[in-house]
């Protein structure tokens, strides 16, 4: 049987899709590796769900020298442990709790591993521990940036309030649209040609967003709970993903009500 999991994603990377389709994960988390041609040493970024074959096939995509870690959510992290178990490779992310025999990331840290430079960047407002990999103009002359679900490749990611906060990720929106005109490698859906113009895209999503709040909080009391709003302004949101909207309205009403 032919895998057709393998995706060519940039002149440095792939990835492979993981088994683990959902309202929230879209197709399935995109684990990326990343490695100069000609290298036998490959970097593993998000190894995804705790599924052997996807873990394995993995493993078996080079020397792994590192593992990076996007942000905390399980259809990222769930497969860590047992992946570093299969590879002795060392696991790094901006949470200390999750990392194996190596210390946690640092914002503005550059790496090298497998030919690659990477900078980390910290780019919270998903989650708090949301982290992008920046891969310079190395990567096809212009450069690309792994963005985890602080970017994804369609739609618009959730603002998991309150570890993640809409103040935080607007200006992460706004740190990442200053990179330009860069590949954006999302954790999930297709890769997208242009990361400044996704990110302005997403700004001015979350300011219409924040127009409708006003607009609900004017007709249901400026005191209304997040249910209520949410009942108002995503009236024909799929029942799958209305805890999605009610975090996100959460996150827009803590912001409109004083985040700082």
């Amino acid at each position: 049987m032919t895998d057709n999991r393998w995706v060519h994603s940039s002149e440095l990377t792939r990835y492979r899709l993981a088994p683990n389709p959902g309202p929230m994960s879209l197709d399935g988390t995109n684990s990326y590796v990343l490695g100069a041609q000609g290298q036998a040493g490959a970097v593993v970024v998000d190894p995804g769900p705790l599924d052997a074959t996807h873990l394995q096939e993995l493993a078996a995509a080079g020397q792994i020298e590192l593992v990076l870690i996007t942000h905390h959510h399980p259809d990222h992290t769930e497969g860590s442990a047992e992946f570093h178990r299969l590879t002795g490779a060392p696991v790094r992310a901006l949470d200390p709790a999750l990392c194996f025999d190596a210390p946690a990331l640092a914002d503005g840290e550059l790496i090298e591993a497998a030919g690659v430079r990477i900078e980390v960047l910290a780019t919270p407002g998903h989650t708090a521990d949301s982290v992008s990999l920046h891969l310079a103009d190395d990567d096809g002359g212009r450069g690309s940036v792994v963005t985890g679900d602080t970017i994804l490749g369609r739609g618009t990611t959730v603002i998991s309030y309150p570890d993640g906060r809409l103040g935080d990720y607007l200006a992460s929106m706004r740190r990442l649209e200053e990179l330009c005109q860069k590949t954006v490698l999302p954790a999930h859906g297709p890769v997208l040609p242009d990361l400044a113009a996704v990110a302005r895209a997403y700004i001015a999503h979350r300011e219409e967003r924040l127009g409708q709040i006003r607009a609900a909080l004017a007709r249901l009391g400026q005191d209304a709970p997040a249910g209520d709003v949410t009942d108002l302004v995503y009236a024909d949101v799929d029942p799958s993903v209305r805890r999605a909207a009610e975090l996100s309205v959460a996150a827009q009403l803590d912001y409109l009500r004083g985040w700082v």
